[in-house]
C-alpha cells in the first residue's frame, strides 16, 4: 500500500462537529449527524460528520489518500468504515458554525472509501471539562483560552481513503 497524498488541517469543532464534504455538496443531513452521536463519524456518502466531545479546542484532522487504505492503528480509540463521493475533487473541512477550515484537492474526483479513526478524543474532553471546573470568578479573562491552547494531548481524526470509482453522473432533472 502506497500513500498518494496527505493533508493536515487544524480545526475547531464548532458545536462539537467537524464536517468533510465535496465543495458542491448540499450541506446538512440530520440523520447522519444524529448517527455521529453514537458512531463518532457518520455520513451519507457526500457528507461526513465527525463528533468531538468538546466545542472549543483545536483538533488535528488528517486526510490521507492511499492506493489501498491501511488498517487502523492499534492505538486508535475507535474507528469506522467511511465512504465519500467527491464530484469536484475538492473536499471542504468545515467547522459547523465557524465556517470552512480548509479545502483539500483530491488526486481526482470520484468515490473514496476506507475508514476514519481517532485518538485522544476522551482525554481532550476530560482536559476541557477540568479546565472549565477550575474557572472561578477571580480567574484571569484569558485563563480558558490559555488552558485550551496548552492542552497536553492532541485530539486527532484521520480519514484513510482510497479511490474506488468514478462519481455518479449528475442527472440534470435533479436540479
Amino acid at each position: 500500500m502506497a500513500l498518494l497524498a496527505e493533508h493536515n488541517v487544524t480545526a475547531t469543532p464548532g458545536r462539537r462537529v467537524l464536517e468533510v464534504y465535496d465543495a458542491d455538496a448540499y450541506p446538512g443531513d440530520e440523520a447522519a449527524m444524529d448517527a455521529a452521536e453514537t458512531q463518532v463519524v457518520a455520513g451519507n456518502g457526500y457528507h461526513l460528520y465527525l463528533l468531538s466531545l468538546q466545542p472549543d479546542m483545536k483538533v488535528q484532522m488528517t486526510i490521507r489518500i492511499w492506493d489501498t487504505p491501511p488498517t487502523p492503528p492499534a492505538e486508535a480509540e475507535g474507528h469506522t468504515a467511511v465512504s465519500l463521493e467527491s464530484e469536484t475533487g475538492v473536499l471542504v473541512v468545515g467547522q459547523l458554525d465557524r465556517g470552512p477550515a480548509d479545502e483539500i484537492t483530491l488526486p481526482r474526483p470520484g468515490v473514496y472509501e476506507g475508514h476514519a479513526w481517532w485518538q485522544n478524543r476522551q482525554a481532550a474532553a476530560d482536559y476541557y471539562n477540568t479546565s472549565l471546573d477550575q474557572l472561578t470568578d477571580e480567574s484571569p479573562e484569558d485563563q480558558l483560552t490559555e488552558a485550551w491552547n496548552n492542552c497536553p494531548v492532541t485530539e486527532r481524526y484521520v480519514l484513510d481513503l482510497a479511490y474506488t470509482r468514478e462519481p455518479e453522473p449528475v442527472d440534470e432533472d435533479d436540479f
